[in-house]
């Protein structure tokens, strides 16, 4: 089936947001930084000799319409024909969408049937993913170039994002919505076996504006003597204006037309691309709203009450100084999925919304400190764990020292999905990823968990109500103004995505967190048994990229990717405004630097320099400014803003691409036997900035309902002490 769209749909669809009660906000969310300044000039364009004309009509040759004949009988049906490597390909495409006047955006997902099988023979189930309205704002840009050479070819870095919004770039992003360049890197597939297997992948350096429609442009791509690479005929047919009487060809021309005047407006000349397509990024219903309505559905069905809870432990024993008890107990939680077992996927209505299934038992782990119970007037604090971790992070030794310097009751819940229950799942995700549609339903599942137990923490009926929880004269331990989200590694992906839509606290701490799992996996070490699983079940690098750009549309759902255009001062209608500090590991082996630095580029975040001292980027020569591409600095403290922290242990700079810092060039040359082992700059930094003094002050000054951002490394570089100097 051919996709198609309308110029006036084209140029007018606007993001809608206020999903909770279908208002819509007149302003529409606007990048960070002043994405104009890189875009060629009226005249550039003008000088690009007839960028915007079309050439004139011609018939096909006889060896043209050969190899076109050729080209389109490898096409499967419903494949676009424009890259033959793979159906899905170049990816995303509205090619794989269709017409739908109902939804926000105008088009529905029309992935076809039988593609991405893994090596059991099960393919791809196109149906939960056709109910999409667009793809990610965080999608991965994928597509096969025969003999590209990225030496002799301009492609933008992740350390030269600038390049990307110039001429110079041999790879653009049009948002087609505002005529304006999206900044990006472009990075060829260092995992794939065989360089005719190894993709080109474009990703956005920020968050891809929701309903908005974006054009890819590929042009003056050289192969390794110098020379220009030929686009695919069945793409200069329609660049070149070749008639060619195949319906599957004439019926996309005129919406190539539109696309090329607009390419061409922007200075990109048409004759110079190898090539060029489009795609519609969903919308904020489709991304947020089965949270969103889970949300208002189940805080209805409190009636301002306190969710049901028991505690069910209590233990004084084996306790940091200044911490009184570690208190354990289950609260009740309206259940959206058929069961509350991995694999289990959300019960909807025939609307397509959430609706309640049952009752989920979900359970709850506090730190109490000495003070809370002699004083009172604690800060209750929601914590997220850790990736495959569970809520006894939230007594872990860390946070017993965190909870005691502020006299804050820590609580934590699992985050179902991708808590320690889900391992074996997780497992089955890598080896068919139909299974991203139950983890997603879960991880939203976990998302209304967390929320549920934010009130259970701030009612007046809630844990304050147990004796576990009373001073030593019986009043409530708690300050239940106002709760607050501390959350680190999974906690911080996912916690962007609960604070986005929490209303019980706007104050969130992330630690070394990120967003967007397509680019975050392979850059983590602990995907590694994973990607095992993904190579045997899908041994074909490019069907792997293509999987995580398929599976992030579903991602978006249960991380910070499908929320964070409203995680601050655009929220959603019946949320407040929301402030964060981003705590960021430099070279974190873990979560990727560079997925941190895309939410505060989405948010215009500002970032505390100097981020780092001279010596942490030397060995790869690279400037403070184009690491920290479009990263302004804050401006004075105490700020009352949202802020980016970066903490550096001595450790090594990331790589570029689609690699873990341990397979790096530069850590393989530095890092051997027990070097790996006791050298600072071998070891993963990713707990490190969670236990530094600095950042426990931090909190301590964000945490309260005026609280601020202070400067607490006296405008020196943020220095961290590596875990190993710390008993905790």
């Amino acid at each position: 089936m051919i996709a198609r769209f309308r110029l006036p749909a084209l140029l007018t669809v606007v993001a809608v947001l206020g999903i909770a009660c279908a208002e819509t906000d007149p302003d529409p969310i606007a990048f960070s930084g002043d994405l104009t300044a890189g875009n060629p000039t009226a005249e550039e364009a003008e000088e690009g000799s007839g960028a915007t004309e079309a050439p004139s009509a011609r018939d096909l040759t006889d060896a043209e319409s050969a190899e076109l004949n050729a080209a389109l009988g490898a096409t499967p049906e419903g494949c676009n024909p424009i890259d033959t490597a793979s159906c899905f390909l170049p990816f995303p495409s509205d090619f794989l969408t269709v017409e739908d006047p109902d939804s926000p955006t105008l088009r529905r997902v029309n992935f076809p049937s039988g593609q991405l099988q893994n090596a059991s023979g099960v393919p791809l189930d196109p149906a939960p993913w056709n109910e999409l309205d667009g793809f990610s704002p965080a999608t991965p840009i994928v597509v096969l170039v025969p003999g590209l050479d990225p030496e002799q070819t301009d492609l933008p870095s992740q350390t030269d994002i600038a390049m990307s919004v110039t001429s110079e770039s041999a790879t653009q992003i049009l948002d087609l919505d505002t005529g304006q360049l999206v900044p990006h890197w472009a990075e060829i597939d260092q995992r794939a076996d065989s360089p005719d297997q190894a993709s080109l992948i474009l990703r956005p350096a920020a968050s891809l504006l929701e309903t908005h429609r974006f054009a890819v442009a590929l042009r003056d791509l050289r192969s390794a003597d110098g020379s220009r690479i030929d686009a695919p005929v069945t793409f200069q047919v329609l660049r070149d204006n070749i008639t060619t009487g195949v319906a599957a060809i004439e019926d996309e021309r005129s919406d190539y037309e539109t696309v090329f005047t607009a390419l061409g407006e922007a200075g990109i000349e048409r004759r110079s691309l190898y090539m060029s397509w489009w795609f519609t990024v969903a919308s904020p219903e489709s991304l947020a709203g089965n949270v969103l309505s889970m949300r208002e559905d189940a805080f209805g069905k409190l009636n301002g009450g306190a969710p049901d809870f028991e505690v069910t432990d209590v233990r004084d024993d084996d306790l940091q100084d200044g911490i009184e008890k570690i208190v354990e107990g289950t609260f009740e939680v309206p259940l959206y999925l058929e069961s509350g077992e991995p694999g289990a996927v959300m019960t909807v209505n025939d609307a397509g919304q959430p609706v309640q299934s049952g009752v989920f038992e979900a359970r709850f782990v506090c730190t109490v400190p000495e003070q809370a119970m002699e004083t009172g007037e604690a800060r209750p604090v929601v914590y997220g764990h850790g990736l495959l971790g569970g809520a006894e992070e939230a007594a872990s030794g860390h946070v017993q020292v965190t909870a005691a310097e502020l006299n804050a009751i820590y609580c934590g819940t699992d985050a179902i999905g991708l808590a320690d229950g889900d391992t074996n799942f997780a497992g089955q995700v890598a080896g068919d990823i139909n299974n991203i549609v139950p983890m997603s339903d879960r991880l939203q599942q976990a998302i209304l968990n967390y929320l549920y137990l934010g009130r259970l923490m701030i009612n007046v009926n809630g844990l304050g109500t147990s004796e576990e929880f009373t001073t030593n004269d019986g009043a409530i331990s708690m300050n239940t103004a106002e709760a607050y989200w501390d959350g680190n590694s999974q906690g911080a992906i996912l916690g962007g995505a609960v604070t986005a839509v929490a209303t019980d606290w706007t104050k969130a701490v992330l630690g070394v967190g990120g967003t967007g799992y397509a680019t975050l996996l392979q850059r983590s070490v602990d995907f590694d048994p994973f990607a095992a699983i993904m190579a045997a079940a899908y041994p074909n690098p490019l069907d792997q990229q293509v999987a995580f750009g398929v599976m992030q549309m579903m991602w978006d759902r249960g991380e910070t990717s499908g929320y964070v255009q409203h995680l601050t001062d655009r929220p959603y209608s019946l949320t407040p405004p929301h402030q964060v500090i981003m705590d960021v590991a430099f070279g974190d082996h873990q979560v990727a630097n560079i997925t941190a630095d895309n939410i505060a580029r989405s948010l215009n975040i500002p970032l505390y320099q100097p981020a780092l001292p001279d010596e942490a980027l030397e060995s790869v020569e690279v400037e403070q400014s184009e690491w920290f591409y479009d990263l302004a600095a804050i401006r004075k403290f105490p700020h009352t803003g949202s802020a980016l922290f970066y903490w550096w242990s001595g450790t090594l700079p990331p790589p570029e691409g689609n690699i873990t810092p341990t397979t790096g060039e530069l850590y393989e040359a530095e890092c051997s036997g027990a070097q790996a082992e006791d050298d600072v700059a071998c070891t993963d930094p990713h707990e490190d900035p969670r236990r530094q003094p600095e950042v426990i002050a931090q909190k301590d000054a964000f945490f309260a309902p005026d609280g601020a951002v202070i400067n607490v490394c006296r405008d020196e570089p943020c220095i961290a002490q590596p875990r190993s100097e710390f008993d905790y």
